[in-house]
């Protein structure tokens, strides 16, 4: 009994140990939870100082003459890792965590001290210990992977690509940085498509961060530079005419209730409401009618806000009642539109400068259920940008897959096998209203999950 105790408290203080050092990638706590109206948890993430077993969220907006400096610095530090012969591979097929003793882990250490996530004064042991959980989520949180320090097929798949790719991703993503250090306004936001991420940013550092929701490889959200123009609090979701063709019609076939039991009404071109049994489902006629979801954040696909930014393509960003996309690797859920999380401080920020509409006035309004429309003043310039490897000053180099296959390298992840997108173009500067969409949201699909 002794000895299992013994046996026990060793691997409770090998946990703890390894939690100490590297759980300021992502240290969550009930203190630092933010619950929304509906007691859904949105986590902060809590950072410690540590620079060499964690990755602080840098306060530098990715777009900036300081990211180009340290993006160019990390090809030059790259270069001569390439140059000597690369890192070594990892063998896959073995899923390693702490504890784990392998001759395997001996191979993970040479390729953590290559990329610089570890020492090499912590030596080659085949035992999998703190140490080693540390670089791992180093690794992992560099490369958008949640840092759990279990070594398992995707975080494989990431190390194993070669320093030689990595070197000329970061080359041509080097490019899209230049084109994007200059000339941003003082305040704006930065949407990442393939990090998945939006950031405001004030005064040249950034303000907030938001884990986000992007266009699916075939529904890609599309690289912009427009404005925020308009908050709708409280709005209806009418449905497009693409998601009553490829998701509506065929749920309604397989379940007559399906309108009534998703809050969605139908109209006549005359905005006469109609019953679900008038329209022949078996057919394209559901195309000649008008679908709108009542207002509701738990179950109206907008959630509670929606951000119209003008442009040509029929996106927008907004909230979402299925909160737990933002816990995954893979945010790529949407048809074109960006979902955001915390969005009550995206708005709270955006809102900022327009009289009237502080914090508390935003929750009481989103509160109340009730439609209410307000102009951004100023309008706010929005980025909507395709960047997937750079630098920040602290010397942290960050790589996410090439998910819409742009960069041509064929970097992509365990959890984005699928046959490559059409690529769409990217939009240039939009200038005074755009088109506003229904929605592009994959609804339909979210709900029969």
């Amino acid at each position: 009994m002794r000895l299992e105790r013994s046996v026990r408290e060793s691997a409770i203080f090998q946990l703890a140990r390894g939690a100490a050092l590297v759980l300021g990638v992502f240290a969550l706590t009930p203190a630092s939870a933010a619950w929304d109206q509906d007691g859904q948890a949105e986590w902060a993430q809590r950072y410690d100082a540590d620079a060499r077993l964690t990755v602080s969220r840098s306060t530098t907006p990715i777009l900036s003459t300081h990211t180009v400096a340290a993006t160019e610095a990390a090809i030059e530090r790259l270069r001569e890792i390439a140059a000597n012969g690369g890192w070594p591979q990892v063998p896959a097929g073995q899923q390693l965590r702490l504890g784990s003793n392998s001759p395997v882990v001996s191979a993970l250490r040479r390729r953590l001290v290559v990329s610089g996530d570890i020492g090499a004064e912590t030596g080659a042991s085949p035992v999998f210990d703190s140490y080693v959980e540390a670089a791992v989520r180093r690794f992992q949180a560099r490369h958008g992977i949640i840092p759990t320090g279990v070594v398992n097929q995707q975080t494989v798949q990431a190390m194993n690509v070669p320093a030689e790719t990595r070197l000329k991703q970061l080359e041509t993503n080097l490019v899209r940085l230049r084109s994007f250090s200059h000339g941003l306004g003082n305040r704006y936001v930065t949407a990442n498509i393939p990090a998945a991420s939006v950031e405001t940013v004030e005064n040249g550092e950034v303000v907030t961060h938001h884990m986000a929701g992007v266009g699916k490889i075939d529904r890609q959200s599309p690289v912009m530079q427009t404005k925020a123009i308009q908050v709708n609090f409280n709005p209806f979701w009418t449905v497009p005419a693409s998601v009553i063709r490829k998701d509506l019609i065929p749920k309604m076939q397989a379940d007559p209730n399906y309108l009534n039991a998703n809050h969605i009404r139908v109209y006549s071109k005359d905005n006469q409401e109609l019953q679900p049994e008038q329209i022949n489902w078996r057919s394209l006629d559901a195309l000649n009618f008008r679908f709108r979801q009542d207002i509701g954040g738990d179950f109206n696909s907008l959630g509670v806000v929606r951000i119209d930014i003008a442009n040509p393509y029929g996106v927008y960003m907004h909230d979402t009642p299925a909160k737990g996309v933002f816990g995954d690797d893979f945010r790529f859920v949407s048809s074109g539109c960006i979902r955001l999380q915390n969005v009550r401080d995206y708005v709270a920020w955006l809102l900022k400068e327009t009289p009237g509409w502080d914090r508390d006035h935003i929750d009481q309004v989103i509160a109340s259920g009730e439609r209410v429309d307000v102009k951004i003043t100023p309008a706010v310039p929005v980025y909507w940008v395709y960047i997937t490897a750079w630098a920040a000053p602290d010397g942290v180099t960050q790589f996410r897959d090439d998910i819409y296959q742009r960069d041509g390298l064929g970097v992509r992840s365990a959890g984005a096998d699928s046959p490559a997108p059409t690529v769409v173009q990217a939009a240039r500067p939009v200038r005074g209203e755009g088109l506003f969409p229904s929605d592009d949201d994959s609804y339909f699909e979210e709900r029969s999950r």
